[in-house]
C-alpha cells in the first residue's frame, strides 16, 4: 500500500473511533461484546501477530509473498501503534462503564419511587413512612446541606426498620444495598468485644473517613444499636456535626441510619393504650412518641445511644418510631410476599398464616410478637 493509501486508512480508523460516542446503547452493547470476544481470541492465540507481520518464520517463508505483502503493509508500525492505543482506550471505557462510580449515573434519588415503595410495601407504619419520605426527600434535594442526615429508627422486631433502610438505599443507589457506597455495621459482628472498644473507635473513624473520601454520598447503617457498647458511637460525633470539612473531608452529604429495639416497650405501650381506648392507630402522631422515645433511648444503659452526645447535642435529626403490627398488617405482608414471588396473592393463605402467629398480650392477642420477620420462611409451609 502506498503512503497516500495508508493515510486514508488511518484517517478512516480515527473517524470511526470518534463515531462510537454517537452509537446508541444497543449498538454499544454489541460492540462491547465483539471487543470482549476479540480480546479473548487474541489472548488464546498469542502468536497471531506473526500471521500479519513478516518475520523469519516457516509460515512466512512458505507463504505466497504476493498475497502476504498486502497484510504486512496494512499493519506497519504507525498503524499498529494507533490500533493499540484505540484498544487501550476502549478497554478503559468498558471498565469504567461497568464499574460503579460516585456520580449521577449510579447515584440518583427517586422521590416518587420511595413514596411508591413506602405506600405499597410498608404496612402499619404511617408515622415512619411520612417521616422517612420527608426527611430523605428534603435532604437529597438540598445541594448544600449543613450536616449529614441522621435517622434513628426504633421499634420491636419485625416492624420494618431494616426493610425501610433497604427501600431508602434502593431509591438512591442504582445497586441498592449491594452498592459499594452503602455500608452496614452490626454490633455483634463488627464490635463483639467490650475490651477492644478503643480499637473499634479508631477503626470506625478510619472506615467512615475513608469511605466518605471516596464518595461524599455514602450511606452508613448501624444495626443492633441496642447491643452496641455504650460510648462507641460517640467516636463518630464530629462527622455528624455542623462542620464544612474535617481534615479536608466534607461529611455533609452522607446519610447515617441507626436501627435499634431500644424504646420499643414505650412504643408498644402507647399503641396499646390507643387500642384499648378504641382509637385508631392512624390517629397517633410523632409528638405522641418522640419525646418519650428519645429519653428512653438516652437513659437506657443497654443501648448504644446511652448518654450519647449525639442526642445531647441534638445531632439526630429524627427519632422514628415503628409501631407493633396487628393481624391485618401480617396478612398484608403475606400478600405482598406472594406477589414478590410472582405468585397470585391468595387471601385464604395470608389469613391462615396471619392467624397462626403468636400475638400479645396473651389475653387480647393484639400485636404479632415477631411482626413480619418470619413471613418469608413461613410462607413456604403454607404454599
Amino acid at each position: 500500500m502506498k503512503p497516500r493509501k495508508r493515510h486514508v486508512v488511518l484517517l478512516w480508523m480515527l473517524l470511526c473511533s470518534g463515531m462510537t460516542e454517537a452509537i446508541e446503547p444497543i449498538s454499544t452493547s454489541i460492540a462491547v461484546g465483539m471487543a470482549a470476544a476479540l480480546t479473548g481470541f487474541l489472548a488464546s492465540y498469542q502468536n497471531i501477530f506473526y500471521y500479519f507481520h513478516e518475520c523469519c518464520r516457516p509460515e512466512w517463508i512458505a507463504f505466497n509473498k504476493s498475497v502476504a505483502s498486502v497484510l504486512v503493509n496494512a499493519f506497519d508500525p504507525i498503524t499498529t501503534t494507533v490500533f493499540v492505543g484505540i484498544s487501550a482506550t476502549l478497554g478503559r471505557t468498558i471498565y469504567n462503564y461497568f464499574r460503579e462510580s460516585c456520580d449521577a449515573k449510579w447515584i440518583t434519588f427517586s422521590a416518587t419511587g420511595l413514596k411508591a415503595d413506602l405506600d405499597q410495601k410498608l404496612f402499619g407504619q404511617h408515622i415512619a413512612s411520612r417521616i422517612i419520605l420527608k426527611a430523605v426527600s428534603g435532604f437529597m434535594s438540598n445541594d448544600n446541606p449543613k450536616k449529614p442526615l441522621v435517622l434513628s429508627l426504633h421499634g420491636w422486631t419485625g416492624t420494618g426498620k431494616n426493610f425501610v433502610s433497604k427501600l431508602v438505599a434502593e431509591n438512591i443507589y442504582r445497586e441498592g444495598m449491594d452498592s459499594s457506597f452503602v455500608h452496614v455495621f452490626t454490633s455483634e459482628l463488627h464490635f463483639p468485644h467490650a475490651k477492644e472498644i478503643e480499637t473499634y473507635k479508631s477503626q470506625l473513624q478510619q472506615w467512615i473517613k475513608g469511605n466518605v473520601t471516596s464518595c461524599a454520598q455514602s450511606m452508613f447503617i448501624f444495626d443492633e444499636m441496642d447491643k452496641m457498647h455504650p460510648g462507641l458511637i460517640d467516636s463518630i460525633k464530629p462527622y455528624l456535626d455542623y462542620y464544612d470539612k474535617l481534615d479536608g473531608v466534607s461529611y455533609r452529604k452522607a446519610i447515617f441510619i441507626f436501627l435499634s429495639n431500644a424504646g420499643g416497650e414505650g412504643i408498644i405501650q402507647t399503641t396499646l393504650d390507643f387500642w384499648r381506648e378504641g382509637r385508631e392507630r392512624e390517629e397517633m402522631e410523632l409528638k405522641d412518641l418522640e419525646t418519650a422515645l428519645s429519653l428512653a433511648v438516652f437513659n437506657n444503659k443497654k443501648s448504644g445511644l446511652w448518654h450519647t452526645s449525639l442526642i445531647d447535642k441534638n445531632l439526630v435529626d429524627f427519632f422514628v418510631p415503628f409501631l407493633p403490627l396487628e393481624y391485618k398488617h401480617i396478612a398484608q405482608c403475606a400478600m405482598s410476599e406472594m406477589e414478590a414471588r410472582d405468585k397470585k396473592p391468595d387471601p385464604v393463605v395470608a389469613d391462615q398464616l396471619a392467624r397462626d402467629l403468636v400475638y400479645f398480650p396473651k389475653s387480647e392477642r393484639v400485636f404479632a410478637v415477631k411482626g413480619c420477620k418470619t413471613i418469608q420462611s413461613k410462607l413456604d409451609y403454607y404454599t
